[in-house]
């Protein structure tokens, strides 16, 4: 061994700190978890839902919403929302539906994805449920006319839809606060008019085209797979 006289050391990364302040600054990852039901769910998405990891030294709470139908259960949760000076503070809105499962690092992997882009949404890849499922990614939007056609994109991949479910989705707040959405923003329709024909929307999908009105984007992230319970057998699509 070489002679050497020992002078105070910082430590590598203390001796650079100037160089991480931006990189591992706090971050607010303060998140509200929603989730819609009828009241009773299969112990396949609790346990799913209690293996989650939430945020370390983050806000996150989960907030039931029973016995609504899907789309007036999230019209409630931007009006609980809205008329809460502290609940407005918070960055994110994930919404989980009682029929799906999520991995464990499922929500810290949305996180990220969230921030990798300029999206204001991003959502778990799930299926539709039964063997002929679809991908619950709706619609590219480099197609034309604007569509929300299921496609699959590519695994490991965060790619831009026009669409998404809501089973596991992460949402900007900023987002759900926009005065300029026409309420109600969640709506499920259907409906027939003469001269028309059908019109149907699910409330997810109706959200997201007016959302992409006003500029917002989001993608599907396939690095989180989640998980479509059947509640009767328990099977997972």
């Amino acid at each position: 061994m070489k002679p050497q006289i020992l002078l105070p050391e910082g430590g590598f990364h203390n001796d650079r700190i100037a160089d991480h302040r931006d990189k591992h600054a706090y971050r607010d990852l303060s998140t509200i978890c929603f989730i819609p039901t009828l009241g009773m769910i299969h112990a396949k998405s609790v346990q799913s839902w209690l293996s989650m990891m939430p945020p370390m030294n983050a806000k996150f709470a989960r907030v039931f919403l029973i016995g609504m139908e899907v789309g007036e259960a999230y019209e409630q949760m931007v009006d609980l929302i809205r008329a809460n000076p502290d609940l407005k503070k918070w960055k994110y809105v994930l919404t989980l539906e009682d029929d799906n499962t999520v991995p464990p690092d499922g929500i810290l992997k949305l996180y990220e994805d969230i921030e990798s882009g300029p999206w204001a949404a991003v959502g778990a890849l799930y299926w539709t449920k039964g063997e002929g499922g679809k991908p619950m990614a709706y619609g590219r939007p480099q197609d034309m006319p604007k569509n929300f056609v299921p496609w699959l994109p590519a695994a490991d991949s965060v790619e831009e839809v026009n669409g998404l479910g809501m089973g596991c989705t992460l949402f900007k707040m900023e987002m759900l606060l926009d005065e300029k959405f026409e309420r109600p923003m969640f709506k499920t329709e259907q409906r027939y008019e003469p001269g028309k024909g059908v019109v149907a929307y699910t409330q997810d999908l109706r959200f997201f085209e007016n959302a992409a009105k006003l500029g917002y984007r989001f993608a599907c992230s396939t690095r989180v797979l989640a998980g479509h319970v059947d509640r009767e057998s328990g099977f997972v699509w």
